[in-house]
């Protein structure tokens, strides 16, 4: 079988074992390159491209095909090839990408020798939490290994070693079967010096082609996958944490919208034959939620019955979800109920453009575990809403709470 007939059953196989990643792969633009050691994902101007090296991709067994494939979709899902800019240390932000992605992946479509989170058990990594995190526990084992002589992990020990000796590369025996896969290259220089709006153009591309292959999958009567969507439901809604209706009469100023209702019962004073008028301000508000892969389950219930609560305080609310890109904009209509979409990394920065740009909220309140920065500073108030288990973020602009009981 040649290699073109061969990615064409993967891609069949994926298809009907992933229907979502098989549509997502159907739109993506793929090529063979053995320039490369392995496969990765580049610029196709406004899209992406998949490039393989056939070599690479001979030796790898029908699973391990599948591994790769949807190891590469990820990547593009998560949006990491316009984040890495974010980090300093791109080595680093390589191995805590993977770590991020491979936790979506079947373990036996692995191949032997890639991360997972599994291999260093002594430093108790959270699961789905997201790359950032991966990325600031990385730099902190990195930094107790110098200091210290060891990171706490013999298995992060070696990696740390890998790394520092430059071991980007991928082994294969006389028989082209591979041998050992050391780390990770995603060699995504091309996105260093890239304009923003470049940048923004093919993440709105990307989400758009999410969309469709959500649409299709759904149509199809397939599942999207939980890393993409999810429905967070309260079972019961319990006290709120904090006094919202005696904070937002000085937090919120003057975001009002006005609604009147003609009232039968009341005499219209100005003209008797008709009916009087009711006259409520409600706030006007844009609230964040935080949907990336470091906020789990019970944190985003915890966020949604404080939402409710607002909501109930007199707040007209519109939610906003994100996790490295704006996931949905939404009227809340105060279900006990939130249709989560994201799961990936985590930037704040869509959110606080969407809030700049739109004069109808004058303020902002976004429901995080902090695990991320930014360098927007809204001119308009915020608030950061933290949960229960998080730590204070001091570089986020605006004020800050924790949940607590």
């Amino acid at each position: 079988m040649n290699k073109q007939d061969s990615l064409s059953k993967t891609s069949k196989d994926l298809m009907l074992k992933e229907p979502y990643y098989g549509f997502f792969l159907l739109m993506l633009h793929k090529s063979w390159d053995d320039k490369i050691q392995t496969a990765g994902v580049c610029k196709n101007g406004i899209n992406f491209q998949l490039m393989i090296s056939e070599k690479f991709w001979t030796a790898l067994s029908e699973e391990h095909r599948l591994g790769l494939l949807k190891h590469e979709l990820l990547h593009i899902a998560f949006q990491h090839l316009t984040t890495f800019t974010m980090f300093a240390d791109k080595k680093l932000a390589n191995i805590a990408m993977d770590m991020e992605i491979n936790q979506y992946i079947d373990k036996d479509w692995l191949p032997e020798g890639g991360i997972n989170i599994d291999d260093y058990p002594d430093l108790n990594l959270n699961r789905r939490a997201g790359c950032r995190y991966y990325y600031d526990k990385l730099q902190q084992a990195q930094k107790d290994k110098q200091e210290q002589g060891s990171s706490g992990d013999g298995n992060m020990d070696k990696l740390l070693d890998g790394m520092g000796q430059g071991q980007m590369t991928v082994t294969i025996d006389e028989n082209g079967n591979i041998k050992d896969v050391n780390l990770p290259n995603h060699d995504w220089e091309e996105f260093e010096n890239m304009p923003d709006a470049e940048k923004k153009l093919i993440e709105k591309q990307v989400q758009r082609v999410l969309t469709e292959a959500k649409e299709q999958t759904l149509k199809k009567r397939g599942f999207v996958p939980g890393e993409i969507e999810g429905l967070i439901v309260l079972e019961e809604i319990t006290p709120p944490k904090f006094n919202w209706k005696r904070y937002i009469r000085r937090f919120t100023g003057i975001s009002t919208k006005i609604f009147t209702r003609k009232l039968r019962r009341k005499e219209n004073k100005r003209y008797s034959d008709n009916p009087g008028l009711k006259i409520k301000m409600r706030q006007n508000m844009l609230v964040g939620i935080d949907t990336s892969g470091s906020v789990c389950d019970d944190e985003l219930k915890e966020f949604i019955n404080e939402i409710h609560h607002l909501y109930k305080a007199g707040v007209d609310i519109t939610i906003a979800q994100c996790d490295s890109r704006m996931q949905s904009i939404k009227q809340y209509d105060g279900k006990f109920e939130l249709e989560v979409a994201g799961r990936g990394g985590t930037s704040f920065d869509p959110i606080l453009e969407y809030f700049e740009e739109n004069r109808k909220f004058t303020s902002l309140i976004y429901f995080t575990d902090g695990e991320a920065y930014t360098s927007i500073k809204p001119r308009k108030p915020i608030l950061w809403v933290l949960s229960e288990r998080s730590d204070f973020n001091d570089s986020l602009p605006g004020k800050q709470i924790r949940l607590e009981i």
